[in-house]
């Protein structure tokens, strides 16, 4: 999502709109519909199984308005194809792409360990107590279960999952899969495709759709701004996310963008995902 927000629509735009152009033209499955004042909103493809707005929920008001998406209203991948093949073009039989493009081997544990020192700690149960040890806490995901060598066994016998990794202490938390199911999340970082709603300046709450991965399912919320002033009278402030639908496997730095039907209101990284079901532990 970086990529987008800072190379395809920052300098790429950028550059583009000083060499006098009005637009960055890419082939995204988005849309971008303007609205009866003018103002630009982003919107899903009509194909959603290949919807692409996720990643760009973090574009501005402006950026949106040099945007332009000719795939938007391509039913299918197959339509795409087809027309590149009628005119001749060598990528119309190119495979999809699902690889992060600087990990393509998909060793994503091991890029990590090539880049970051990785330190041996402790793998601890949603008690606090240990379990086993990890080779470096970086190497595991939320909802992981494989690879997780635990020397301490389970009284239930029932396999246990990463419910959360701690960088600062070097702790990998691990439990029971109902425990992977989060309940709420905080955002920082927040940002709003095209103009925000009202609901966004006067904090009050507003129903809508949250999705954390690129391609996950959307589930029900409700959110609000938790807003404070700084000392330049200027109002910020985080996004508080209440899932009425539980998602698993949610961990702070993901992305959390939040939809109104096809539109994409806006984005923020998440900062923490709580489970009411620990909590209550």
């Amino acid at each position: 999502m970086r990529c987008n927000e800072r190379i395809k629509f920052a300098a790429l735009l950028e550059k583009a709109i000083a060499l006098g152009f009005d637009a960055v033209c890419t082939g995204h499955y988005a849309k971008v519909i303007t609205d009866a004042d003018g103002n630009p909103e982003l919107h899903r493809a009509a194909d959603w199984a290949k919807d692409q707005s996720y990643v760009l929920g973090v574009l501005t008001h402006e950026q949106l308005k040099h945007s332009m998406f000719p795939l938007a209203d391509t039913p299918s991948k197959a339509e795409v194809r087809a027309e590149a093949e009628r005119r001749g073009l060598s990528v119309a039989n190119k495979p999809d792409s699902h690889d992060i493009c600087f990990i393509p081997d998909g060793d994503t544990a091991g890029w990590l360990a090539e880049k970051i020192e990785m330190t041996t700690g402790d793998i601890v149960d949603e008690t606090g107590s240990k379990v086993g040890e990890h080779p470096g806490a970086n190497a595991f995901t939320v909802g992981q279960r494989r690879g997780l060598k635990l020397g301490t066994p389970v009284a239930d016998g029932k396999p246990r999952f990463v419910l959360e990794i701690r960088p600062k202490e070097n702790k990998v938390v691990v439990g029971p899969e109902a425990l992977l199911a989060i309940d709420e999340i905080r955002g920082i970082k927040v940002s709003w495709a095209g103009l925000p709603i009202a609901e966004v300046a006067t904090g009050d709450e507003f129903d809508c759709y949250a999705q954390v991965r690129a391609h996950g399912d959307p589930v029900p919320a409700v959110a609000h701004m938790e807003l404070e002033s700084d000392d330049d009278g200027a109002t910020r402030g985080n996004l508080v996310v209440t899932l009425t639908t539980p998602l698993r496997g949610v961990a702070p730095g993901q992305t959390v963008v939040l939809y109104q039907g096809t539109r994409v209101l806006g984005q923020a990284t998440i900062d923490a995902a709580r489970s009411l079901q620990r909590a209550a532990l």
